[in-house]
């Protein structure tokens, strides 16, 4: 009983979270609407895939010794800042030199080849370089843990109910993208998406390196 109490509190929190339009949600969607599909589950598994990874450390107490140490978090948060706005701009360069998205390691991360692998990479990357994910599992993991339960085991139980609220997400945002499939065969369309989505990446960057 205690646990089904913490289950749909947590269930809650975390969904409002995923429907919030952010940096996954435009990674998704882009990766999708260009036809991408394996590359988008890639994608999707890849930030599941970093979510578990938190949910396991914090239940383990790691990074809880993480967020105490300030020099770790800035210095994660400053690679992630940077990897962001690198590939952010990117695209938006890219699209300025009317050049093709394309390529065969991270330059490509958002569209060249459909690998699945590359899309895994690309979500687990842009995920686990986040510390304010490691200071959200930190911070809320623990209010829902009932007293007299396995932390641990409770702790992956979870961020279990929160990766499969992100699937079930994910799921509906690479099905609406097929419904762009169709327009973004213009190439206007497809930098004006691109153009978006560099804007919107690059920016995530700038906000995560001047945050706290």
């Amino acid at each position: 009983m205690a646990i089904s109490n913490a289950l749909w509190p947590f269930a809650l929190v975390v969904g409002l979270l995923t429907l919030t339009p952010g940096l996954d949600t435009a990674l998704i969607l882009r990766t999708s609407a260009v036809g991408r599909r394996r590359r988008a589950w890639g994608v999707v598994l890849g930030i599941q895939s970093g979510t578990l990874l938190w949910g396991v450390l914090t239940s383990l107490g790691v990074t809880a010794l993480f967020t105490a140490s300030h020099l770790a978090y800035v210095t994660l948060r400053w690679v992630g800042a940077a990897y962001l706005v690198w590939m952010g701009a990117r695209m938006l360069r890219d699209t300025f030199r009317g050049l093709p998205a394309t390529g065969t390691d991270d330059s490509a991360l958002l569209s060249g080849t459909d690998s699945f692998v590359g899309g895994w990479r690309q979500g687990a990357l842009t995920n686990l370089l986040n510390p304010k994910m490691g200071a959200f599992y930190v911070a809320v993991l623990p209010q829902f843990i009932p007293a007299g339960t396995s932390h641990f085991t409770m702790g992956l139980l979870l961020a279990s109910v929160h990766i499969l609220i992100g699937l079930m997400w994910s799921a509906v945002l690479v099905g609406f993208a097929r419904v762009l499939h169709g327009w973004l065969r213009k190439p206007q369309a497809r930098r004006l998406l691109d153009r978006i989505t560099g804007t919107v990446i690059a920016a995530f960057g700038i906000r995560l390196a001047l945050g706290d």
